[in-house]
């Protein structure tokens, strides 16, 4: 006992010393020290894969959503019955949502296709939020695969990645593929493309299917009122009852009701007409681009201002409800890193009455800025890349809890959520 005592105590002096850089005078940035005991083991042999949603309810429960089997890697995730230990022993992945209660049980847990064919549940889930009713809010965004046997994620809060394809027809086309090959038979005829992401999925308190926006595959493009395309992004607006979507492949935000899924209004960068088929060129951090690179998230302030991330832009834009630009600011505006970089991830706001502090993910730097709200200046950071508790591989979504805790998912190989103690 001890001895373990020894080790947690180290390890939470690993993540209190990843803090960086706190700014001396003006606002005091807040301190974190992660919790390497939260949350508890999962039941049922259950682990997670790419962690792409991070949401926190009215009871301070979290909420994470995850891509399960598809990024699991076979040998040392999952097991394949050839290389121990086995899926019997070790491991299988977790339902795609999960609820947690402030102590880290599990207490509910659902998701994935659904038997009688309700509804089309997304290739690749990218975040989630819960509504003040309980709701649970699931967008997804797939795009076309980017190779045969792969599906391509692109992920508003996680970058570009490759994931293999986990339909079973598909992995059955696939291994008869490459058995005619290696036999110098004739290849089997390619399977049928699987369509893009296009849809958000609204479930009820207990996990029940509620309402589905968009359709699979269907994309008209971002004057469209009934359709989407590669939602990465979602968030619950209570004051109007209504639900935010970056819409990342029409490069806009749409805003629906809540309850009817009607359409109400969008707005691209600047306030402007968003443009799916503008060329943008080359990120240049002198010369930002007039339309959304790759709006990955949407947050609203208690004061209703709108933020909304542009990822590999490295920006946070700011708008009134109506759509009306205010202001933008960049963070770590020299980030690179292509489809799968950029330093505007995700972003979330401190819990005191004037929000004055706003967290943002940085997945490709493997931290997470703290920012004066107000001024967008960045007062601190914390984190840094490695797999120890307070440490970071590609955090891209955050949550906030009423105490003023943390919570951080990490996607590609980092397959987990981490709660940070505010200090």
């Amino acid at each position: 006992m001890k001895r373990t005592l020894s080790i947690v105590a180290a390890l939470m002096c690993l993540a209190s010393a990843a803090m960086q850089g706190q700014t001396r005078g003006g606002p005091q940035a807040p301190k974190f020290q992660a919790d390497p005991m939260w949350p508890k083991p999962l039941p049922n042999h259950w682990i997670l894969g790419s962690v792409t949603g991070v949401a926190v309810d009215s009871k301070d429960h979290v909420w994470i959503v995850h891509q399960g089997a598809a990024t699991l890697t076979q040998n040392t995730e999952m097991g394949t019955g050839t290389n121990p230990p086995t899926a019997e022993i070790c491991c299988s992945a977790a339902p795609p949502i999960l609820e947690f209660d402030p102590a880290g049980t599990l207490v509910n847990s659902f998701g994935g296709p659904a038997a009688g064919g309700d509804y089309q549940w997304p290739r690749c889930v990218s975040s989630l939020a819960v509504d003040t009713k309980g709701n649970v809010w699931v967008a997804g965004n797939a795009a076309s695969p980017g190779g045969r046997g792969n599906r391509q994620c692109t992920n508003g809060s996680a970058g570009t990645i490759l994931v293999p394809d986990s339909d079973p027809a598909t992995a059955g086309a696939r291994g008869a593929r490459g058995a005619a090959g290696a036999r110098g038979g004739a290849p089997a005829a390619p399977a049928t493309p699987p369509p893009a992401d296009a849809h958000l999925l609204k479930f009820g308190p207990g996990g029940k299917f509620v309402k589905q926006i968009g359709t699979a595959g269907k994309m008209e493009g971002p004057d469209s009122q009934t359709t989407l395309n590669r939602p990465s992004n979602v968030e619950f607006d209570a004051a109007a009852n209504e639900v935010y979507v970056a819409d990342t492949g029409n490069r806009r935000v749409v805003v629906f009701d809540a309850d009817s899924g009607a359409y109400k209004r969008h707005f691209g960068a600047y306030g402007s007409k968003p443009d799916a088929a503008a060329d943008l060129g080359k990120y240049d951090p002198n010369a930002p681009a007039k339309q959304f690179r790759t709006v990955s998230c949407v947050r609203i302030a208690k004061d209703g201002t709108v933020y909304v991330c542009d990822r590999t832009e490295n920006r946070v834009q700011v708008f009134q409800k109506d759509g009306k630009y205010v202001k933008e600011f960049f963070v770590a505006k020299t980030t690179q890193g292509g489809a799968d970089g950029g330093s505007a991830w995700d972003v979330t706001f401190s819990k005191d009455n004037q929000q004055q502090f706003m967290f943002v993910a940085n997945g490709w730097d493997k931290k997470v800025h703290i920012l004066q709200r107000s001024s967008g200046n960045i007062l601190g950071t914390f984190g840094q890349g490695g797999r120890m508790p307070g440490e970071f591989v590609g955090v891209g979504s955050l949550a906030m809890d009423s105490k003023g805790n943390l919570y951080t998912g990490e996607t590609f190989e980092g397959k987990r959520v981490q709660k940070w103690m505010n200090r």
